[in-house]
């Protein structure tokens, strides 16, 4: 029980930190790229963790916490920001800073369900249809379906007509490679939890 809890409980956290990471565009490695990235393909393997140990509801119960709790947390800084500052202390624009989050949310939020449900489908497909031996390669396949069409809602729905189209392209590629490389290196975590279902 207790590994399903900190694999939940380190999914939604990876979602949450990506969404404000998101708000940053870095330079890197000569790519566009979202802030986000560098955590957010780990919700990947992280769900296909509970997946494996909860069961397939789990999952799906998972991604839509995840995207709950994400608006929420778009609401409570939307409040902060419109909430008056003590004109005693200096501090940033707080506002201007978190502005664009609404979008970035509403983009993230979109993606993940879209891409994260087609996610557990798959992997669901895999164990059920096809096999439950070589873990890592329902990892690998759920992945590199879903992982491409995550990237691009993502990227076009949060970054498009907002960058040029050049930066939103090379933030796309730079995500497909990141999250490409997070899944090879992430597979093996599938081998930390057990089975403890093996209901449809």
């Amino acid at each position: 029980m207790i590994p399903i809890i900190l694999t939940s409980a380190a999914y939604i956290a990876a979602q949450i930190l990506a969404d404000i990471g998101s708000l940053r565009i870095i330079f890197l490695f000569g790519f566009s790229m979202d802030g986000g990235t560098l955590i957010y393909p780990f919700t990947f393997t992280l769900r296909d963790m509970v997946h494996k140990a909860a069961g397939v509801h789990a999952a799906r119960a998972l991604i839509i916490a995840a995207a709950a709790i994400n608006l929420l947390m778009a609401c409570y800084f939307w409040l902060i920001s419109v909430l008056p500052a003590d004109p005693s202390v200096t501090q940033a624009n707080f506002s201007a800073v978190l502005t664009p989050v609404w979008r970035i949310v509403f983009a993230s939020i979109l993606a993940e369900i879209i891409s994260e449900f087609l996610d557990t489908e798959i992997y669901h497909l895999w164990v059920t249809h096809f096999t439950q031996r070589f873990q890592w390669t329902r990892v690998l396949t759920s992945n590199a379906i879903s992982i491409p069409i995550d990237s691009l809602i993502f990227t076009w729905a949060a970054f498009g007509g907002w960058l040029a189209t050049e930066v939103v392209w090379s933030i796309f590629l730079s995500n497909l490679l990141v999250k490409g490389a997070t899944t090879l290196i992430g597979m093996p975590l599938i081998y930390l939890v057990k089975d403890e279902t093996q209901k449809p």
